[in-house]
């Protein structure tokens, strides 16, 4: 079957709501049909891409994130950034981003950061004079820096996929993260004084210190996690078991605010959350084995080098398609699909696979934020009670904020690859 034939298939499965890991999975075994004794070879092929010890990750990370939205944690951490910069002006949507930077260190997915803390975050920031519309679209962006700043799940699938280090992946995502927070804040500074949104009054040092006492335990959490990575004492795999023992710990025993009805909710909810994942992967390490077998990645090489052959051109292509796709489909799908496609043109062009992979997680969140399948902005469209539309509008600004950190990381290797080294 011919690599058009494949992506019109599967393009015109998705757009008939069939689900992601169904759709790649029906279009494969229609391309093998004229190899039929090569389908023996589709359980190896499935079950070989949900093995890896890398992949042991995700499901901890999951429910590390679920044990710190139940437990108290999340609420915690606000009151501390709502004392540290509430007063600038955008008030509570800079606190906003700044939670969002210290819940990243801890649950490693945009969806979870949406849901856990937007919910305190929209209802504070309406009850402090802001539009709903406004609130729900800068939690919705600023969720997006949770997959960037380590630990990232993205990060974790990427590297199980390509054999690039996890830990080093991790390293790279840091800088570019702080640089979406900053392009975020200058978002809500410019469009708060345009507005005149409210500031809140500078909190006292002995508030500021109260919040800070109370929020210290939870706020380890990511030195905890980052610190034992750069040290060498465990690897990303064994620091999102950390995690989790670190979150019952304060959760349940420390906060007290985990019961055993909310611990199997959340053991019930982080299982069909691991299970979607890992499915969509199955099937989607098939379907890449099926592309490889039909010499697509060869194909789109010499369809492109007879366009063009500036390093330039090919990776603002390849950026083009990772932005359109993830329009469509859900982050993780984007990456499964394009990374086997794509690696063979990285390694054509010479650029490092660490700084793609900070290049194709920062467009996958991109992706978030853009309808029609954009998940951060439905899951805060339901918590703000906004239309998608209006919050499809309102969180342009930040859209654009991240484009240009993505255009930067791109062709900036240093803003990525500079950390990378801290682990050896």
């Amino acid at each position: 079957m011919s690599p058009a034939i494949i992506f019109l298939g599967l393009i015109a499965l998705i757009s008939m709501g069939v689900p992601i890991a169904i759709s790649l999975g029906t279009i494969s075994l229609a391309a093998m049909t004229d190899n039929l004794p090569a389908l023996g070879l589709m359980a190896q092929r499935m079950y070989s891409s949900t093995t890896g010890f890398t992949l042991l990750a995700i499901p901890f990370f999951i429910l590390a994130g679920n044990l710190m939205n139940t437990g108290g944690i999340t609420e915690k951490i606000f009151r501390f950034a709502k004392a540290a910069v509430g007063h600038y002006w955008g008030g509570l949507g800079q606190v906003n981003i700044f939670s969002s930077i210290i819940f990243s260190g801890m649950s490693g997915a945009a969806v979870a950061d949406a849901a856990g803390l937007g919910k305190i975050e929209i209802k504070a920031m309406v009850d402090d004079g802001y539009g709903k519309e406004f609130a729900g679209a800068i939690t919705a962006a600023s969720s997006t820096i949770g997959p960037v700043i380590p630990p990232s799940i993205p990060f974790v699938i990427y590297g199980s996929m390509t054999g690039v280090s996890v830990g080093k992946l991790f390293m790279a995502g840091m800088v570019p993260g702080l640089l979406m927070a900053v392009a975020m804040a200058l978002a809500v500074y410019v469009i708060s004084r345009k507005r005149n949104y409210p500031r809140r009054p500078r909190a006292a040092c002995s508030e500021l210190w109260r919040s800070f006492v109370d929020a210290f335990l939870a706020l380890l959490t990511p030195i905890i996690i980052i610190g034992g990575i750069l040290g060498g004492w465990f690897t990303p795999t064994e620091a999102a078991i950390i995690a989790c023992i670190y979150a019952i710990i304060l959760s349940g025993l420390i906060y007290r605010e985990l019961t055993w009805s909310k611990l199997l909710f959340i053991l019930e909810d982080t299982l069909l959350h691991t299970v979607r994942v890992m499915f969509i992967m199955a099937t989607a390490g098939f379907f890449a084995w099926v592309l490889i077998l039909n010499q697509v990645p060869q194909a789109l090489i010499s369809g492109l080098t007879t366009v063009t052959q500036s390093p330039t051109l090919l990776l603002l292509i390849m950026i083009g398609v990772l932005l359109i796709l993830g329009m469509f489909l859900e982050g993780i799908a984007v990456i499964l699909i394009c990374v086997p496609i794509f690696m063979p043109v990285v390694d054509m062009i010479g650029m490092d696979p660490i700084q793609f992979g900070v290049i194709m997680i920062l467009a996958s969140m991109i992706g978030l934020l853009s309808p029609p399948v954009g998940m951060c902005l439905y899951a805060v469209a339901s918590i703000a009670d906004v239309k998608i539309g209006t919050l499809s509008k309102e969180v342009m600004p930040y859209i654009l904020g991240i484009l240009v950190v993505l255009l930067l990381i791109a062709f900036i290797p240093a803003l990525s690859l500079s950390t990378t080294y801290l682990i050896g």
